[in-house]
């Protein structure tokens, strides 16, 4: 083998390992630059485009659980460990009632809260949903207000510069630190979000479902304020029992 066909066996391998370890990045890349070209949506445009159909897979749930369609109250709850968003809805000042679950399809890092860019953690705590995007790169996401104000005091206490940002609840099956549904779930949650009114949202992102169990024992070292949050998610969670 010459010396040229050894570089050019060489420059393959490091590409072929270039591509695997950022084979996630790379299909972001090319999802949004694909997005770019489609044009911009409103989110009531969105909402006219697919509300039927999401509205027609909400009814049999909203019919079993016995609940109006909107509702006055939403809360979605990520469990990290078991890949589940669960969605729970409330009249006002009325009890909590389980509406249905979504399989997470896509979901980056482990238990653990999120404690600085590029961690690829899923953040761990209750947050609001604060905008939805109707062109997002990833079909249509829910955007959540992470790093929420306990998040930066953490992180000042921590000398931690940057907490992260950008945070979704979107549709594809990639996902860095953000939950990735699928796009038929990303739909229904976006159209249940947006007739629903952001301020009326709650998300809990929790590590396990403290309601049936605990921390796994071999979970690595937190920093020690994790176990305040954790206490507070237990105390949330325990208020969504079937």
């Amino acid at each position: 083998m010459n010396r040229r066909t050894r570089r050019v066996l060489l420059s393959g391998v490091i590409l072929a390992a270039g591509l695997l370890v950022f084979r996630a990045p790379l299909r972001i890349g090319t999802v949004a630059a694909i997005q770019r070209v489609k044009g911009r949506s409103t989110v009531a445009e969105r909402v006219a485009q697919h509300g039927e159909a999401a509205r027609a897979r909400l009814a049999p749930a909203f019919a079993a659980a016995g609940s109006a369609y909107p509702p006055r109250r939403v809360t979605l709850v990520g469990l990290k460990a078991e890949r589940r968003l669960e969605v729970w809805v409330a009249d006002e000042g009325g009890a909590w009632r389980h509406v249905r679950d979504y399989p997470v399809l896509g979901a980056s890092g482990m238990l653990g809260p999120k404690l600085r860019q590029g961690d690829r953690q899923v953040p761990e705590g209750v947050y609001g949903v604060e905008a939805l995007n109707p062109n997002s790169s990833f079909h249509l996401s829910l955007r959540l207000d992470y790093p929420n104000a306990d998040d930066l005091r953490r992180a000042r206490e921590a000398d931690i510069a940057d907490p992260g940002s950008d945070i979704m609840i979107h549709g594809n099956t990639c996902s860095i630190g953000c939950l990735a549904m699928g796009d038929e779930a990303a739909e229904d949650l976006f159209v249940l979000a947006a007739e629903t009114g952001l301020a009326n949202i709650k998300v809990i992102l929790s590590p396990v479902d403290f309601r049936v169990r605990d921390l796994p024992e071999n979970l690595p070292a937190l920093p020690a304020w994790v176990a305040d949050r954790y206490s507070s998610l237990r105390r949330e969670l325990a208020l969504l029992v079937p």
